[in-house]
């Protein structure tokens, strides 16, 4: 909240504003979370103080001091930055340090301390003279890019495209910084939601850069496993497990490269060590979450299990819902235990957290039709509604992203059009919906035979036409 102030200071808070919009800090980087996301994000920040010794402390003060701030506690918030300001005059940061003053003058400006926000601001433009910057009170540089990317990053997904175009910029003027590239590739690896396997190269560049570092390693498994390189990940994933750096990190990574290979107990016992230090991580909840679901799905074929199915159904849920405690926001947590819960017939329990997800407002568009797509699935196989199935494969590909999720949809839908013209079940719209599949692969020949063939339909169904 802005502090009120005297006509007579007017004129002065005024120009102070005006100069505190100019600067490149935290207040001016429209990072964009929700306030419902706060105490997980002030957690996921201490944390990395704590266990990601290879990250900057200064950078994660800072974010602290803003996500303080957006809580109303700016003598907390200023304690951080106090903090920041100690750590970057020990490691003499140099330009890093104009982030730090940017945010200072902010926080003093909202406390109504105009002349300190002031004197903040007369740092930052001394220190653009230093270097020689074209502005008063901003530098545009690659150190710059870089700190707003990680920023972005941190932030949450609304933020990864913009934070990969941050550290895209910073790559371009350095190319070989290992820094930069590790921001990039991590960035990179956030937004690949597509078969095109964009993080791929990044990532290998990062680890070239970044030899010694297990948190890149990790991303760079996981990212080779997706692709089927399994004799390579397997050699970045151990050689991540036997670093003693960032231990907490490489665990909750390489659970997940474990679930993926079927081998939960191995996931689940790293993930509960890392628990062990970071109980509070809505994260590592939901991968404990995810390991249940899958027991309960491989206990599900085996006859005689059905207790012990229920068993892991019920842990699952329980992770579930405490993640969903955790992150409010956290949209596939409700989805995944929707479907957990549909498994073992809950059914009001399970639609009433599908709605959840479903009416979230600023969600990715990949995650959008993802949320549709396992929908529609839980509409067809669980509430035996071919019709809806429809309606949500539908809406999920009328958002136009090229996506895992986007080809998911267009092939369910084709099957439950092919189903219902076997069956002769609504033929014309069945054929059309086949014509709107080719359509949208892109085949355009097989899409107007099906759509002929639907008018013709048209036709002989209603003669009047």
């Amino acid at each position: 909240m802005e502090f009120s102030y005297g006509p007579l200071e007017n004129a002065g808070a005024d120009q102070v504003k005006e100069n505190l919009l100019q600067l490149s800090c935290h207040f001016t980087w429209g990072l964009l979370f929700e306030d419902a996301d706060i105490p997980d994000l002030e957690m996921r920040i201490s944390e990395e103080v704590e266990f990601l010794d290879i990250m900057s402390p200064v950078r994660m003060h800072n974010l602290l001091a803003y996500v303080r701030h957006r809580k109303g506690q700016n003598e907390e918030a200023l304690q951080s930055l106090r903090e920041a300001e100690a750590l970057a005059r020990k490691e003499k940061l140099g330009k890093r340090s104009l982030v730090t003053w940017g945010n200072c003058a902010w926080v003093h400006y909202h406390m109504g301390s105009l002349a300190e926000a002031q004197s903040y601001l007369d740092k930052v433009e001394n220190t653009c003279k230093d270097f020689e910057s074209p502005f008063r009170y901003r530098m545009e540089c690659a150190r710059m890019d870089c700190e707003e990317g990680w920023a972005l990053l941190k932030c949450g997904g609304r933020n990864y495209k913009r934070a990969l175009a941050c550290f895209a910029k910073a790559v371009e003027a350095e190319p070989e910084n290992p820094e930069y590239n590790t921001g990039y590739a991590v960035a990179a690896y956030r937004e690949d939601n597509d078969d095109n396997n964009m993080s791929l190269e990044p990532l290998r560049k990062a680890v070239r850069l970044n030899p010694a570092d297990p948190y890149i390693k990790v991303y760079l498994a996981l990212k080779l496993q997706s692709v089927g390189e399994t004799h390579e990940a397997e050699r970045h994933i151990e050689e991540a497990l036997s670093s003693e750096s960032c231990r907490t990190y490489v665990f909750r990574h390489a659970a997940k490269y474990y679930r993926n290979k079927g081998r939960i107990d191995q996931a689940l016992q790293l993930l509960k060590e890392a628990l062990e230090s970071s109980g509070d991580s809505g994260y590592l909840h939901f991968q404990i979450g995810l390991c249940y679901k899958q027991q309960m799905i491989q206990l599900k074929t085996e006859p005689g299990e059905q207790d012990s199915m229920e068993e892991k159904a019920q842990l699952a849920i329980c992770e579930f819902q405490k993640t969903v405690n955790l992150r409010p926001t956290f949209e596939m947590a409700y989805v995944c235990m929707a479907e957990v819960q549909a498994e073992i017939r809950q059914y009001e329990e399970a639609e009433a957290n599908f709605q959840i997800a479903l009416n979230m407002q600023n969600l990715r568009e990949h995650i959008k039709q993802d949320i549709h797509f396992r929908y529609g699935r839980y509409q067809f196989f669980h509430q035996k509604s071919e019709d809806m199935a429809i309606t949500h494969y539908l809406k999920g590909l009328k958002i136009e992203e090229p996506s895992y999720a986007w080809r998911k949809l267009l092939i369910a839908l084709e099957k439950v059009a092919d189903k219902r013209i076997k069956k002769e079940v609504r033929l014309v719209e069945s054929t059309s919906l086949l014509g709107l599949v080719h359509k949208l692969k892109g085949n355009m020949p097989e899409a107007l035979l099906y759509y002929e063939k639907a008018l013709r339909l048209t036709g002989e169904m209603n003669p009047e036409f």
